[in-house]
């Protein structure tokens, strides 16, 4: 044996010679008997499970190849890890799979099970192949694969129920959980998946120093607690090392083993039959008691990242180690033993399986790249107007006839169509109740949103109106938006209030709005995010609440800000709609501060309230995605003020005052931050020559910069200034006047354009 792993040669070399010193034994098992006394597994499957074994590590070693020569963009292999093999053999097929980087083996063997065995004729290819095509085709960025086209190798699948994801760190791990629970509290037929459907994720040992695994644990072991069925198995595979760094020893067994709420169990990844009989009881015990579980399964790391020295800031002592314990020759000598082959055969086994790799890794390279960046974008935030424009009227045909009854009832008889105008909080509370009467699979979620109406009360009695529907969870924003996540691919139309934006900027980003990304538009998961946010009110609520830019450059993201009534449940209902349609993530961020503002101009004159439209008039008040709106107050020649939020009261205060001087002002509330509504701010800006912005959000990163940005791309060619929030958190009281913008400093603006 050689001394140490320092190259995918060497492991190659380890291998031959291993299996080469292995001696057959006297007693030859049948291919239908276990493989070992005592072990569920026979031979036939362990000698399946093995192929698809060799067919993952012939990955590693061919990604390696590629890369060698320039035409392969990832390297981060499944060698150690092939043990997995058994975890999807003890799973169904369609069961929902949420895989490490390192999840080749279980690709494979889930291929091997769901596709149609090889046609002696060549007309059904081999399941293993192709399977190894499809990872090959991500590693050269062919725009034939069939997940992510070519965007990113990822391991993903509608037809094989494997959710795309590119984490690393545990990010995916809160969306499992939210898929957990949903398929949980689903009934009979309300999800793509079977009733007794499994959700498992599987996650290396080093995302459990992560906030996001923590919190994924901790809502798991919540639920668990209060007896709500969560049907996961959450698979660590544990190799020792999280990253470049050595994990203490003990440290992810005590970590696992002390989650409250988890079952724990522990299995030798690197032992086909033990893997697979921990595996299968874990499953077995999650599917039969819709609890959530962990499976420990322990593993080796035989090669590096990037395709460069193996493991070379290792030890070698410590890589023999893991070397002695590889996966596949601890297969090839269970199968030796079993007399279900000799050794030489499975060295030829090995050589036949990585000449079939190698041929497929040199045919993709001659596949097509992808051929535009208009290419890459594509599915990223598909839009279709007509569609959601239609889905708007569908609904209000619904509110008007079949669910007419259902409406009079949530509303308890008074309908708010019929009283006097209403608030910004009032309007969104109205327009979720319509919409949760009209769409069945409709959700809402967040802390607090059945009890006390969420963080400002906006959501208030809906619990009542929509039992199961509204429902409250943890105060951890990624607990949040996991569920919402897993809500999402399991059917459900999922409504989420988070208070803090910031703490969940990673799961929007490399989660929700990457799905349709990773997955060429197969696998959606629509969503809206509630956020009360923008520039507090004197109470100091939310230090850091004017800042946006954990959302501005998030791709594909829909961002709407309804600054007042009229417009609240128009955008709320497009970005619904756009959930519904189009698979969209939108956040709607709404100005805390003006829930309940009632006057515009005056004390008492009531310019901030408005009525609420009927069912009869959603159609014709419908807002699509993209469309900010004018306000043109005197001659509105003179100035043109692009603002949002709060800042659309306060221009519109300042503007009436400039039209008592003889300035006339068109006022432009954007009430989209993504897309920006780019033509109309062109075109209002250039009506005058002069524009002012007006940004509550900060002076650096803050919506403003788009603006500015948007109008130098646009051609505009007149006077500009910008007025935008301090480079500050925000105090607490009076104080905030200091660094958020106001009426004066707008007025000031204003004028210095004027005089030019």
């Amino acid at each position: 044996m050689l001394g140490s792993v320092t190259s995918p040669q060497n492991l190659d070399e380890r291998f031959r010679e291993s299996v080469a010193a292995l001696s057959a034994p006297e007693h030859r098992r049948a291919a239908d008997e276990p493989v070992r006394d005592g072990a569920a597994l026979t031979g036939d499957r362990a000698a399946a499970l093995f192929d698809a074994q060799l067919t993952a590590r012939h990955l590693d070693l061919a990604a390696r190849w590629l890369r060698s020569f320039g035409e392969g963009w990832h390297t981060v292999g499944s060698a150690g890890h092939e043990g997995d093999a058994a975890v999807a053999a003890a799973l169904r097929p369609t069961d929902p799979a949420l895989l490490h980087t390192r999840s080749a083996g279980f690709w494979c063997a889930r291929a091997a099970q769901a596709r149609p065995a090889a046609d002696p004729d060549g007309d059904i290819p081999d399941p293993l192949t192709e399977a190894a095509r499809d990872v090959l085709r991500g590693v050269v960025a062919s725009a034939a694969e069939p997940g992510a086209g070519g965007r990113r190798k990822v391991f993903g699948s509608a037809e094989l129920n494997v959710v795309p994801t590119a984490a690393t760190d545990g990010a995916h791990l809160p969306r499992a959980v939210g898929l957990g629970w949903a398929i949980g509290r689903s009934g009979p037929g309300d999800t793509r998946w079977p009733d007794d459907a499994l959700v498992v994720c599987e996650f290396g040992d080093a995302a459990l120093d992560r906030a996001a695994a923590a919190t994924a644990l901790a809502t798991a072991g919540r639920y668990a607690h209060t007896g709500e069925p969560l049907p996961l198995l959450l698979v660590c595979a544990d190799n020792g090392w999280g990253g470049a760094v050595r994990t203490p020893g003990g440290w992810t067994e005590a970590t696992l083993r002390g989650r409250p709420g988890l079952r724990y169990s522990w299995a030798d990844g690197c032992d086909l039959v033990a893997a697979y009989e921990g595996a299968r009881e874990a499953a077995d015990w999650v599917r039969e008691h819709r609890r959530p579980a962990v499976l420990h399964l322990s593993t080796v790391r035989l090669l590096g990242h990037d395709g460069g020295d193996a493991e070379a800031y290792r030890p070698a002592a410590d890589i023999g180690d893991d070397a002695g314990r590889d996966p596949l020759v601890a297969t090839a000598r269970l199968l030796v033993a079993a007399g279900r082959a000799e050794p030489g055969d499975l060295i030829s086994r090995y050589d036949e399986i990585g000449w079939r790799v190698r041929k497929v890794a040199e045919e993709v390279l001659d596949e097509p790249k992808i051929a535009s960046g208009a290419d890459i974008v594509a599915p990223l935030a598909p839009r279709r107007p007509l569609r959601a424009a239609k889905a708007v009227t569908d609904a209000a045909h619904r509110a008007l006839g079949p669910g007419a009854a259902a409406r009079q009832a949530a509303f308890g008889g008074a309908l708010p169509e019929d009283g006097g105008p209403l608030d910004l909080a009032q309007t969104l509370h109205a327009t979720l109740a319509d919409w949760l009467v009209t769409q069945p699979r409709g959700l809402v979620l967040g802390p607090g949103v059945a009890g006390r109406g969420g963080e400002h009360g906006v959501t208030r009695g809906l619990a009542g109106a929509f039992p199961g529907r509204v429902v409250d969870t943890a105060a951890d924003a990624s607990a949040v938006a996991g569920l919402a996540l897993g809500a999402g691919l399991a059917g459900w139309l999922p409504v989420a209030e988070i208070a803090d934006l910031h703490d969940t900027g990673a799961q929007l980003r490399g989660e929700a709005a990457a799905l349709s990304w990773l997955s060429t538009g197969a696998w959606r998961n629509p969503l809206v995010v509630r956020v009360p946010g923008l520039a507090p009110d004197q109470a100091g609520t939310g230090i850091d609440g004017n800042a946006v830019a954990v959302l501005r450059d998030v791709p594909g993201l829909v961002v709407a800000v309804p600054a007042r009534p009229a417009d609240a449940a128009p955008l709320l209902r497009a970005c619904l709609t756009s959930a519904a349609v189009d698979g969209s993530v939108c956040v709607v961020v709404e100005p805390a501060a003006l829930y309940r503002e009632r006057d515009l101009l005056e004390p008492g004159d009531g310019g901030w309230l408005a009525p609420y439209a009927p069912p009869g008039g959603w159609a014709g008040a419908h807002v699509p995605v993209g469309r900010a709106r004018t306000y043109t107050v005197g001659g509105a020649d003179d100035l043109t003020i692009v603002t949002f939020g709060a800042g659309v009261r306060l221009s519109l205060r300042v503007a009436a005052r400039l039209a008592a001087e003889g300035y006339g002002s068109r006022v432009v509330d954007l009430r989209w931050l993504a897309p920006l509504p780019v033509a109309d701010i062109v075109r209002e800006s250039a009506a005058t020559g002069r524009v002012l912005v007006v940004d509550e959000t900060r002076r650096s990163g803050g919506a403003g910069e788009g603006v500015l940005a948007a109008l130098v791309d646009g051609g505009y060619v007149g006077a500009a200034r910008r007025i935008a929030a301090a480079d500050s958190l925000v105090p607490a009281g009076p104080a905030a006047r200091h660094v958020l913008i106001g009426e004066d400093a707008i007025t000031q603006g204003a004028r210095t354009l004027l005089a030019r």
